[in-house]
């Protein structure tokens, strides 16, 4: 969805509105076009999902994750100021806060096994 809006944004973009956003480099490397990668330009790479194998672990890294993301689209509700922009990143920090919720009652339910007795 951000790069939807993304897309949205700079579809009807003139070169000089593009040099005045201080976007040249992503102009030079990407056209208008949408590229998976951070603010800085680092493209996105599968190193950034991380695995254990540990349930506890993994569903802890989740979480973090999840909350990564939502403070990410609360910084760029900050930086917009376009309500088309807002909402659907508005809803987009909702989803994120909604998984770390449910994340957080499958760990519950993990550490609730984990800690009950056996019977095999």
């Amino acid at each position: 969805m951000v790069g939807a809006m993304v897309h949205q944004l700079m579809k009807g973009a003139t070169i000089e509105e593009i040099k005045a956003a201080g976007a040249e480099s992503w102009y030079t490397d990407h056209d208008k076009a949408t590229w998976p990668g951070i603010g800085t330009g680092v493209p996105f790479t599968a190193a950034y999902i991380m695995s254990k194998g540990d349930p506890i672990a993994d569903l802890v890294e989740d979480m973090a994750a999840e909350e990564k993301a939502r403070a990410t689209y609360e910084h760029l509700i900050d930086l917009a100021d376009d309500p088309d922009v807002i909402d659907p990143l508005r809803w987009l920090r909702e989803r994120e806060v909604v998984h770390f919720q449910r994340f957080g009652e499958i760990l519950n339910k993990i550490y609730e096994w984990k800690d009950s007795k056996k019977y095999y």
